[in-house]
């Protein structure tokens, strides 16, 4: 969907890869490790490519939520997040397949939550289950109402890509848009 808003082509792939931090690693740092991992395992299929490569992670006081999996740790992350900042690390690679070229980057967003009653939540993940997000919500759609303000240089990379720096980095690579 992101991708689409620049009028490109593309082609997506799933890389199966590792994700777990290693030891004493921050949450930018992993991000940038796991986008540029996965630009490279995507690499590994498509020759002579630009390969975008991203990754996501939400935090509280530098502790990975993660994504809840299902709606009771949804709810637990969520009245975590009551009241409180959340910061998202979105780690963003491309990489140029033919000449080994690699841009990484580290986008921070800041997501300040309201304070939520228990009702408001099971009320919100009733309508969006959010259970495969970082965060416990979906931004672009009804999870928006769980917010006091946001804070941070491009809202797409809330929702896992940063826009405004791929295409700086497109942009190096020759690639114009618009």
């Amino acid at each position: 969907m992101l991708l689409q808003k620049l009028g490109l082509a593309f082609s997506t792939y799933a890389p199966l890869i590792d994700e777990s931090p290693q030891p004493g690693e921050n949450p930018a740092r992993l991000v940038m490790r796991l986008s540029l991992r996965k630009a490279q395992a995507a690499g590994d299929k498509f020759p002579d490519a630009l390969i975008i490569g991203s990754d996501q992670v939400a935090c509280i006081n530098d502790i990975v939520l993660g994504k809840p999996g299902d709606r009771k740790h949804a709810i637990e992350q969520l009245q975590t997040a009551s009241g409180r900042r959340v910061i998202f690390y979105t780690g963003l690679t491309l990489l140029n397949t033919a000449n080994g070229n690699n841009q990484t980057l580290c986008e921070p967003f800041i997501v300040c939550f309201r304070r939520l009653q228990r009702d408001q939540i099971e009320r919100y993940l009733d309508a969006e289950q959010p259970y495969n997000c970082a965060g416990s919500f979906k931004s672009e759609g009804l999870g928006i109402s769980l917010f006091e303000r946001l804070q941070g240089d491009d809202p797409n990379a809330l929702i896992g890509l940063p826009l405004i720096r791929l295409v700086a980095m497109l942009n190096t690579e020759g690639i114009r848009i618009p």
